[in-house]
């Protein structure tokens, strides 16, 4: 009963912020503004998407995939953190625990995919204008979306395996506000050298292999660019990259200091790389919608005109 019991954990204890439970009521009151401005900056942005006919381009297409995303990404973590820090609801399932750490990961190697995708979409629009809706037709992007999907879920679904297996005889909690990967096997007493193999590297790699995409494709659309006859041509056409490269800055450079804090920052307090990390799964998909708001203009009239229309009824 004792074996079958460490398989088969009822349930773990997120200890929160170890070290800041004094502080633990004010640091929830900014996680929870940010994760209503994420709530509400998306959910417009999916709104206007949907409603406005003039939004219905693959570009728009693929920056609802990232709303989306982002969404479950926010969702997954923050009300959680905020039942934690407010509530001292530190008690979660095995099942929730798996079921969060899935979430949180498959978000984030979507999330790369997507910022992908949206590189071959201004690529494509730069390279090939006349071409754009041709090459960039609905089947195609279908058929993106189902890569996209399918390799995150693949990517993603084995870490949910090779924690199952593992036994968890001795404590069982967690020091962190959500559940990671390599964070809950640590908690395990056995070997678990190929959860540290397969969590950092596969997941790793893929988003390394996006990145080197997302580089190559740049450069092309800066030759591209150069090669433009015109002065206002060339700023036009580097103007509707600039929300993309703002987003991608957001998104990858807090994920890199975060993989080095972890494996370099052995002097760094523990409390400080959990409430970065924590900030990393809140921040980006605030300030995603901001970003697309105020630099492209299509979305920023759209959004102009919503609210006109609403204080005029």
């Amino acid at each position: 009963m004792y074996n079958l019991s460490c398989y088969n954990p009822g349930s773990f204890i997120l200890a929160g912020i170890p070290g800041l439970e004094k502080f633990h009521v004010w640091i929830g009151i900014p996680f929870c503004v940010i994760y209503g401005l994420a709530i509400v900056g998306n959910g417009t942005l999916l709104y206007l998407i949907v409603v406005e006919d003039s939004l219905h381009e693959p570009m728009f297409f693929f920056l609802s995939l990232l709303a989306t995303t982002d969404l479950i990404l926010s969702t997954d973590t923050v009300p959680k953190l905020l039942s934690n820090l407010w509530l001292g609801s530190q008690e979660i399932t095995f099942t929730g625990c798996l079921a969060q750490m899935f979430f949180l990961h498959f978000s984030f190697v979507v999330d790369s995919a997507i910022l992908l995708t949206m590189a071959l979409d201004r690529y494509v629009a730069i390279c090939f204008p006349l071409r754009y809706t041709s090459i960039l037709a609905p089947q195609v992007i279908i058929k993106l979306v189902v890569v996209i999907v399918v390799r995150s879920f693949s990517v993603i679904l084995p870490d949910v395996f090779l924690l199952k297996r593992l036994p968890f005889c001795g404590t069982r909690i967690i020091p962190h506000t959500y559940c990671e990967h390599i964070g809950v096997a640590r908690l395990s007493s056995t070997d678990i050298s190929i959860n540290i193999w397969y969590g950092f590297s596969v997941p790793v790699m893929t988003v390394a292999s996006d990145v080197i995409f997302i580089a190559v494709s740049y450069i092309f659309i800066l030759r591209a660019v150069f090669h433009l006859s015109s002065q206002g041509a060339r700023q036009k056409a580097l103007s509707t990259c600039g929300s993309h490269v703002c987003v991608i800055l957001i998104f990858y450079t807090p994920a890199a200091f975060s993989i080095l804090a972890h494996r370099f920052g052995h002097s760094v307090p523990r409390n400080m790389l959990i409430l970065f990390a924590n900030f990393y799964v809140a921040i980006p998909p605030a300030l995603n919608p901001v970003v697309y708001g105020v630099k492209t203009k299509k979305i920023q009239d759209k959004f102009v005109l919503l609210f006109t229309l609403k204080k005029t009824q």
